[in-house]
């Protein structure tokens, strides 16, 4: 079930991928003023970043995915907890300064008609509708998956009978509870404990959220890919280089929470560290008639950007952030409190606000 879901992501973006090049280069108003251009120069930097970012985009998806083989890195450990703040920073970060931002320029740049783009806020509209379908993706999946599961688990009891189930004198089955010694019908433990409701959000969330990270990742891959000037290229090649290595971090450590397959566990993580590359690459190729600033470029950009965006908000928000910071087990430890928030704002929030001064 996990992998037909992770299939239908994988193929939406694809179409994202074919879509955005299509759209930005219908329309073409080169400005051949510019005197910054310099295509051999400006084509060694970009296949300096399509290296470096592809290389710090697989490193950091794949750090949090180290605890199968580093213990203390696992999410049962409280570091995991200072690692997945961190990682939310960085996605909150990512929508707020970095993406939302840009979708505003879009859809406000003057070279749009007055009407309609003047005279209604389209950005703030989209991502908060990108937001909210979010949310009902989120709920709708969540219980589809619980009452499949539910309906499930009754059936698979039946035919499995635990270790820790004994028969009484008159042949019925208890359940013998090692934290109260108590009894409980087995279907009941089943439905509780089974796929646990946790885990399949984990899953839910990891998708939504690659898809919202993908269609961003696309956007910017493209942009550089086709700009000629070294003097905006160049210092786009380190910025967007940590960029995708924190945002990795992000995804890395909600694929772990979902504890998926290994083959979806390295779909994913490729899917990702090859999205922006694959963007640059595409940007190279349609460089000659791709211009910016062309009014079918800034609506296209600033819809996708202002979607992404809010996916990208309410993630962090929701999913990461209020999960995390209400747990319990963070609720009862001061300490790890503590080390949550400081890698919460100074170091995740704070380096990847830091990053839009060149980025």
């Amino acid at each position: 079930m996990g992998l037909k879901n992770n299939n239908k992501v994988f193929v939406f973006s694809i179409l994202i991928f074919l879509i955005i090049p299509t759209l930005i280069a219908a329309e073409c108003t080169c400005d051949e003023e510019d005197l910054d251009r310099d295509k051999p120069k400006a084509l060694r930097y970009k296949i300096a970043a399509l290296v470096s970012i592809l290389v710090a985009s697989g490193i950091g998806v794949c750090i949090p995915l180290l605890g199968k083989v580093i213990p203390a890195l696992s999410p049962e450990k409280d570091i995991f907890f200072i690692i997945k703040a961190f990682a939310a920073g960085v996605i909150l970060a990512t929508g707020f300064i970095h993406v939302l931002p840009d979708a505003f320029e879009n859809l406000t740049s003057p070279r749009l008609k007055k009407h309609p783009w003047g005279d209604f806020p389209f950005t703030g509209f989209v991502a908060m509708c990108t937001a909210m379908g979010t949310l009902m993706v989120d709920t709708y999946a969540t219980a589809y998956f619980q009452n499949h599961y539910s309906k499930k688990a009754p059936a698979q009891v039946e035919n499995e009978v635990s270790p820790d189930v004994e028969k009484d004198h008159e042949g019925h089955m208890d359940v013998h509870t090692h934290a109260s010694h108590g009894h409980a019908h087995p279907h009941m433990s089943s439905v509780s404990s089974g796929p646990s409701t946790e885990l399949l959000r984990h899953r839910v969330i990891t998708q939504v959220l690659e898809l919202g990270i993908i269609v961003h990742s696309v956007i910017i891959g493209i942009s550089l890919g086709a700009s000629e000037s070294p003097k905006t290229i160049r210092p786009l090649v380190a910025a967007l280089t940590f960029h995708q290595f924190f945002e990795g971090m992000g995804l890395g450590s909600c694929i772990t929470q979902a504890n998926f397959k290994s083959l979806s566990i390295t779909i994913m993580g490729l899917f990702f560290a090859l999205t922006t590359p694959v963007g640059i690459a595409i940007g190279i190729g349609i460089s000659s008639g791709y211009d910016e600033n062309s009014p079918t470029a800034l609506i296209v950009e600033g819809i996708f950007n202002a979607a992404s965006s809010g996916i990208l908000i309410y993630m962090a928000l929701v999913d990461l952030l209020a999960a995390d910071f209400m747990n319990p087990r963070m609720q009862k430890n001061g300490i790890l409190r503590l080390g949550c928030n400081i890698s919460l704002l100074l170091l995740g929030s704070g380096l990847m606000s830091l990053i839009a001064k060149w980025a």
